[in-house]
């Protein structure tokens, strides 16, 4: 509060008043001795871009300082002159802060941020040179060296304008601190940009565009006092992209800028169109954008991949699930139609695995499906299945094989369960007429028998005894296979 009182006091003097210009300088000071203060306070863990921007504003102050003599004592009316040279020398301290402080709050490569500062910046820098640039090239009556002082000021404003915003697209925290860096940045930059602009027609005499170079001294020494500037350069965590409204925004006025300033140059002066400049922009700009349409591309074929593995994979042992053991089954019965290959379906249940589960709990026995599956997978050759049919029963879909070799494949694999555990299983061959269900359904039959002859078991199915009908001795539900699941329940007690 008190420095914004300070900067009224000032405003309220008269422009040539050396005590307004004493009373100027020390908001210069001042700002840099509190970012000293602030990280001597607050401790950051990265205080290095604190102490470039501690630099940055010193410098700024000299060059006041210098200026200031300049005005009162040298007479000097020569451009450039001495204070532009710590002017000048401000604005890669300032970047370079900026830089490190963007450096510290990404983890990652952060290529979605990139492109989008790439796209803004590219749109910004061609405002910058066809506006405020281009017309201090073109001068000829500017000798070389005051040429380059004067494209070195809005070559600097455009660097920063960069980092600026390359720090609203990284991830990390939006603190207080970070904002006041950013509102301090943004300040000196509409006061220089006005200065420039301003310079273009008249010259400037001191005025309304000193409250931005204040504005800047006071939001950079609150940023450096203020507690969250501990947090300002932490590392963000990882999280997943999100294209919000404002961001699209933001991209999509970027990328219109070109044909803007194409549009402004055709009314305003059309045989001085600055068409390389313009169509280089507008190459580039569309190169970036289709990055970036590119990365959006690859997310969503990413996160589709993800969806259908889920949907298709059990999230316990990562093998397939039921719904994609139905569809494999039906599309390799299909094959077999074709080719005359065999297809044998095996159902497999863990013995006594509710027992398994009361006595050791249910932690133990999920490690024992997710190892069991693991075991049973490595006895599998490539073009086999191995899913989660529900529960402790898995199902097994083994392709050109017989059903004695099947079930030699079944007993390996019963042989391999971990924990000194063991299951029953049914097997049964396609006869080449039948319908999944029923097929699973004589699979399951099978099961059962093993289980009813004392478990540890695998069982052969017999041939088909009528198309389409179970051999249960009573009704059931062809849900998992056609099992009678209140039979199942009394075996599983046993």
């Amino acid at each position: 509060m008190s420095g914004v009182v300070a900067g009224g006091v000032y405003l309220a003097m008269p422009s040539d008043d050396p005590w307004a210009w004493a009373l100027y300088n020390v908001f210069g000071f001042a700002s840099a001795a509190a970012i000293m203060v602030g990280v001597r306070r607050n401790r950051p863990r990265r205080p290095g871009p604190w102490y470039w921007f501690a630099g940055a504003l010193a410098l700024w102050a000299v060059g006041d300082v210098v200026y200031e003599l300049q005005y009162f004592s040298w007479n000097w009316e020569d451009f450039p002159g001495p204070a532009d040279v710590p002017y000048l020398l401000a604005y890669p301290m300032f970047a370079i802060g900026a830089f490190q402080l963007i450096k510290g709050r990404i983890s990652g490569r952060d290529r979605a941020g990139l492109l989008d500062a790439a796209i803004v910046s590219t749109s910004l820098s061609l405002l910058s040179w066809s506006f405020l640039m281009r017309p201090i090239a073109i001068d000829e009556s500017l000798g070389l060296l005051q040429r380059l002082a004067s494209l070195a000021y809005p070559a600097g404003d455009l660097l920063l304008l960069i980092m600026v915003v390359r720090l609203l697209t990284t991830p990390g925290a939006r603190t207080t601190s970070y904002r006041l860096v950013i509102a301090g940045i943004a300040a000196e930059l509409v006061s220089d940009v006005g200065y420039a602009v301003v310079n273009l027609f008249t010259t400037y005499s001191d005025g309304l565009l000193d409250v931005g170079w204040i504005a800047m001294y006071l939001l950079f020494g609150a940023a450096a006092l203020h507690p969250s500037m501990r947090a300002l350069s932490e590392v963000a965590p990882d999280r997943a992209e999100r294209i919000t409204t404002g961001r699209l925004t933001l991209l999509a006025a970027a990328s219109l800028l070109a044909p803007a300033v194409l549009t402004v140059q055709g009314f305003t002066d059309p045989s001085g169109i600055d068409w390389p400049a313009i169509a280089l922009s507008s190459v580039i700009l569309f190169l970036l954008v289709l990055a970036r349409m590119a990365g959006l591309v690859a997310r969503v074929q990413d996160q589709a991949a993800q969806l259908r593995a889920l949907a298709h994979n059990d999230a316990l042992t990562g093998i397939p699930n039921r719904r994609a053991w139905d569809l494999e089954l039906s599309r390799e019965m299909a094959k077999a139609t074709r080719s005359g290959e065999p297809v044998a379906v095996a159902l497999m249940d863990i013995d006594h695995f509710k027992r398994f589960n009361d006595t050791h709990g249910h932690p133990a026995g999920d490690r024992l499906l997710k190892e069991a599956a693991a075991a049973w997978r490595d006895q599998l050759r490539a073009g086999d299945l191995l899913a989660r049919y529900g529960g402790e029963e898995f199902g097994v879909l083994l392709i050109g094989q017989s059903l004695e070799t099947a079930t030699a494949v079944l007993d390996r694999m019963r042989e391999a369960t971990p924990q000194g555990q063991s299951f029953s299983a049914g097997v049964a061959l396609w006869d080449g007429r039948e319908i999944p269900e029923q097929l699973v359904a004589r699979a399951d039959e099978a099961l059962y028998e093993a289980k009813h002859q004392g478990r540890d078991r695998v069982k052969a199915a017999g041939n088909v005894r009528a198309p389409g009908l179970p051999r249960h001795p009573h009704p059931t539900v062809l849900a998992r296979g056609g099992r009678a699941a209140d039979r199942r329940g009394q075996l599983d007690e046993k």
